[in-house]
């Protein structure tokens, strides 16, 4: 796109302010099958910029959403256990919150393969999937999630409104960085939502991705990154009001907000979403400083990952990865980590296995091969699992293998 033409998604002003440049880089989770593995792979800018009138960091958009959210996407939410168990708990903590019943209407925006509402289900709530990726659709689909197999916007809305379905409950967890048109999305979330129904949103909070130099979460499919004081912005600008904020552990540091109508005044706005958002302020976030400092400190991680590589393969170490995340593939692309540093990588997910990470090429494998070939550092690209990952993988002890976490300082743990 020419600069002069490049604009703020939400607010249509001109982006000149660069946050962070990671260079050229594949879309991440277009893992690639043995028979293409020869073929062009395309790459696009990975550069994200702030926009200096509503501070929303953001990427351009260079492939259509239903190219990168594909029929065969490779990302299934229920082989992370912990993830479950998060999801498990928020539902347990909404019901009782806002006494969903049997007559209450739950649906989730980006359902995946019903990890979530599954739980709604055995309350015996009622609930709908919106999922646009085929394969996973029909993941819930097994498992009793009734799911519509479409992209959600403002078009999708009215004809659910059309056919019957008003929402109590509309859930969004890690999705809203991941639409495009972030406007017909909001609205099309205003006209499902029931008149006293509420929106809970979940997304990694742009604070912590700073403090923590968490810049492999940038990528193709993210193409917006939300502080308090955006989202709020976002949000209000089509007649919603953000009446609560938490702050939760999830994706390094995540929100999730609670959204109601703005004239459901019933619902009073919280401390807890003036404290966040004047924290933000405080700290700079609107200001082109804190985004601008950004892009060194990306820098020096970069840096101190590749200096303790070198030096672990000058020692004759061998060293694999563990899982194949989006997040994994921008910090193996960005950093230039090939086969010459790391030999291969594993992933639980059986949809990933005998697969190849875009742009690096690495093989996919199952765990078990990590037993069969004992390295002696196993890189966790998934960091936000490490726990889950080291309990799993705690064996590899039995043979001196360690492990490493790139993210969000390097670490290695015994």
């Amino acid at each position: 796109m020419v600069a002069d033409k490049r604009k703020c998604r939400f607010c249509k002003e001109k982006l000149s302010v660069t946050f962070a440049d990671l260079g050229m880089s594949p879309v991440s989770n277009a893992n690639i099958r043995a028979e293409k593995f020869g073929s062009m792979e395309p790459f696009y800018p990975l550069h994200a910029y702030v926009c200096e009138h509503c501070w929303l960091v953001q990427l351009e958009q260079f492939q259509a959403a239903d190219d990168i959210f594909s029929n065969d996407y490779a990302y299934f939410s229920s082989f992370s256990k912990s993830w479950l168990e998060h999801a498990r708990q928020y539902s347990l903590k909404v019901i009782e919150r806002f006494d969903l019943n049997q007559e209450s209407q739950v649906v989730e925006l980006a359902s995946n393969d019903g990890y979530l509402l599954k739980y709604f289900k055995e309350k015996n709530i009622k609930i709908l999937g919106v999922e646009p990726c085929v394969n996973v659709a029909e993941a819930a689909e097994k498992i009793g999630v009734p799911t519509l197999k479409k992209f959600f916007g403002r078009n999708t809305a009215e004809q659910m409104v059309a056919d019957g379905s008003r929402a109590d409950l509309i859930v969004g967890n890690n999705v809203l960085a991941h639409v495009p048109d972030l406007n017909d999305f909001v609205k099309g979330m205003k006209i499902l939502l029931a008149p006293q129904g509420v929106i809970t949103m979940e997304f990694p909070h742009l604070k912590k991705l700073i403090e923590c130099n968490l810049f492999d979460t940038i990528y193709h499919e993210h193409f917006s990154y939300f502080s308090m004081i955006t989202v709020e912005m976002v949000f209000a600008a089509f007649g919603l009001t953000i009446f609560d904020v938490e702050e939760i552990p999830t994706h390094g540091g995540s929100l999730r907000i609670y959204a109601r109508h703005e004239s459901d005044t019933d619902k009073l706005v919280l401390d807890s979403v003036d404290m966040l958002r004047n924290q933000e302020i405080e700290a700079g976030f609107k200001d082109t400083g804190i985004y601008t400092r950004f892009a060194e400190q990306v820098r020096e991680t970069k840096r101190k990952l590749l200096t303790f590589l070198i030096y672990t393969k000058r020692q004759g170490k061998t060293i694999v990865g563990y899982g194949a995340p989006a997040k994994g593939n921008t910090l193996l692309n960005y950093c230039g980590i090939r086969n010459d540093f790391i030999d291969y990588t594993v992933d639980l997910s059986p949809h990933k296995q005998g697969l190849f990470l875009p742009g690096t090429h690495l093989p996919i494998y199952s765990p078990d091969r990590i037993t069969e070939t004992k390295p002696d550092y196993v890189l966790i690209l998934p960091w936000n699992l490490k726990d889950e990952v080291m309990t799993q993988m705690a064996h590899i002890r039995e043979w001196g293998g360690k492990f490493v976490v790139p993210i969000p300082e390097l670490q290695v743990y015994k």
